[in-house]
């Protein structure tokens, strides 16, 4: 049986990511940070990120789903779904 994870656990488990991908320091990492204009990812590092999610999580990700998110609390959003625990 799989079970979502909760929004809190996914943030954390994200910010880790952003932190060991894109060598990011970890209170440079907030819900209401911009991710191109505080985090400094562009479209490059997105798709980075997607390939890199896809490793983390138990399911599909439709990177199309991506193109929108502008804060790391649209990326919470977005992932909170699909990022189980098996």
């Amino acid at each position: 049986m799989e079970f979502p994870l909760g929004k809190d656990v996914v943030f954390v488990s994200l910010k880790d990511l952003l932190i060991s991908e894109f060598n990011l320091e970890p209170d440079s990492i907030s819900l209401e940070k911009r991710i191109d204009e505080d985090l400094q990812l562009d479209s490059l590092d997105m798709v980075d990120l997607v390939v890199s999610l896809k490793d983390s999580i138990n399911g599909e990700i439709d990177p199309a789903l991506f193109k929108n998110a502008c804060t790391v609390q649209d990326l919470v959003d977005l992932v909170s779904p699909i990022w189980k625990l098996a």
